[in-house]
């Protein structure tokens, strides 16, 4: 998974990056590519060309995050951006075969070394146990499991979870299945136009003790890992009690158990921040904060 840096406001991010991406640390890191901070781009007011969904088609995201959306779209256009209609191909493949092979591509030993020596969160000790499995039980496992797999939601299916990259080549096959969806996805970005891309993104804040249970629910951030695209979080408004009560009648894709525990981890979030998704191609880090800083005024405007 990839990490980056938090801030109250996008300026402050913005401000992180010009740090970052200044001579001294070119200096510092030879391996860094000595490309400085765009002001131009980041500074720029020039209408954008704004591709837009608000489901993924794999975990449908409860209501307040979907009308977070939908709300920051129609800001966008009466502030005179173009909106297109995107749609991000073949996520439930995204997900089953090339985030979690990538992920536990060496059965999650690279996982469990993390907590060698360390307490375990009681939200992680499901997936702790099961990693520390013996190869062979979870071989049984996943040939008992198998076919139950349609039943288990063409969503993540826990059998994939235990599926490894059983060689060298098989990793490199996998590496290259990464670097060709990746090129799909950028053609069909370019075929389309698009300069970022606003989506949903998994909130509002979950209950203590559930985001353990719901890994089959990141599907929306979890794509631009795999892409490895810059991508940024605007908080734009609050959970309200229209969206509590249209929760109630959330069944997600198929009311299936992953459906009905994030609607209960969920639940009872009136005034929690609501967050949008905004993305650029690779390299475009500047143009992804000038997009975050354009969807966080026009969220304070309103």
């Amino acid at each position: 998974c990839a990490v980056g840096p938090m801030a109250r406001d996008v300026d402050s991010l913005a401000l992180c990056m010009k740090a970052l991406l200044c001579q001294e640390m070119f200096q510092l890191d030879p391996t860094v590519p000595p490309i400085p901070f765009d002001e131009e781009t980041y500074s720029s007011s020039s209408p954008l060309r704004v591709g837009y969904y608000d489901t993924d088609g794999y975990f449908p995201l409860p209501p307040c995050m979907r009308r977070a959306v939908k709300e920051t779209r129609r800001a966008l256009q009466a502030a005179g951006h173009q909106l297109v209609l995107f749609s991000p191909p073949r996520i439930p493949y995204v997900m089953t075969e090339l985030f979690l092979k990538t992920f536990f591509a060496d059965g999650g030993r690279a996982w469990l070394d993390v907590f060698t020596g360390d307490i375990v969160d009681p939200g992680l000790k499901v997936q702790v146990n099961s990693f520390k499995m013996p190869r062979l039980v979870k071989k049984l496992l996943a040939l008992l499991l198998k076919p139950l797999q349609f039943l288990l939601l063409l969503k993540l299916k826990d059998v994939a979870v235990i599926s490894t990259c059983r060689s060298v080549k098989e990793m490199w096959n996998h590496h290259h299945q990464i670097q060709v969806y990746r090129s799909q996805f950028i053609s069909r970005w370019k075929e389309l136009q698009l300069d970022v891309v606003l989506c949903p993104v998994l909130g509002p804040a979950f209950t203590t003790g559930y985001p353990g249970k719901l890994l089959t629910a990141i599907s929306s951030t979890m794509l631009y890992n795999v892409l490895n695209f810059p991508a940024g979080v605007v908080p734009v408004s609050t959970v309200t009690e229209a969206d509590e009560e249209e929760l109630k009648l959330y069944q997600g894709c198929c009311d299936d158990p992953w459906d009905r525990t994030l609607k209960q981890a969920v639940s009872g979030a009136v005034g929690m921040p609501v967050a949008v998704q905004c993305v650029a191609l690779p390299w475009q880090e500047e143009l992804c904060l000038r997009f975050m800083k354009e969807v966080e005024t026009l969220s304070r405007d309103r």
